[in-house]
Order: C-alpha cells, then structure tokens, then sequence
C-alpha cells in the first residue's frame, strides 16, 4: 500500500513532453482517485532551489531508508498529479519531519495574495 512520504519510481512526464522513469516522492493523495500530488526527485543538486527544496545527503543518518543511491534533491518545483498505474517501483522513505517540511513549504507558497484596492475595476 503507497503512502505519502513513499519514495517511488514512476513513468513522470519531462518539458519535452516524454515521460521517463523518474524517482518521485509521494506527497499527499488527492481526494476522488487515489492519485498523488508528487515531486520529482534528482540527483542534480545543483538544481536545488534555497529554502523551497530539499537535499537528502547520502551522508544523513536514514538515507539507507530512502532507497536512493547517491545524494539527491527533492524538487518541490517539479510537481505532478500521478495515478498509482504509473508507479513502478517503490524505492523507500523519507522520514515524516522531511515530509511534513516539505508540505508545509508548498502550502505556504500556495496561499492565496492579497489583492491591492483598486479603484476603477479592471485587471
């Protein structure tokens, strides 16, 4: 049975509209289906993006857990909504805090702006 926190491989869609079998990290089901809102998982560190990202370093102390084999960056800006019929293979898991973390970054970032007064309607 999959659960948020799941670290999975899943056939993800790219920019270049192919799909490619892609580390995933299971994020929160969504209600009506059974899909889940996911996350890519890379291992190109480099593409982290400061306090919205998170690396797992293959030196933290559960990185054994997680199933991945080198240090890898959980990439909360590549976001997709995913059936359990794409998922492959289940790789491991990241503990709760990480998830929670990462959830909690993406529902901030999520919160509705507030609209300026505008005098005149328009845009």
């Amino acid at each position: 049975m999959l659960s948020e926190g799941d670290l999975i491989v899943a056939e993800l869609p790219q920019a270049d509209g192919r799909t490619k079998p892609r580390p995933i990290l299971l994020l929160k089901v969504l209600p009506g289906f059974g899909d889940f809102l996911v996350c890519g998982v890379s291992s190109q560190i480099h593409q982290a993006q400061d306090e919205f990202d998170h690396i797992i370093e293959a030196t933290d102390d559960f990185f054994g857990a997680t199933g991945l084999q080198v240090s890898s960056v959980i990439r909360l800006n590549f976001l997709s909504t995913l059936p359990t019929r794409r998922m492959t293979r289940h790789l491991g898991r990241v503990p709760t805090h990480i998830l929670v973390a990462l959830q909690s970054k993406l529902a901030s970032h999520l919160q509705p702006i507030k609209k300026p007064n505008r005098v005149g309607g328009g845009f």
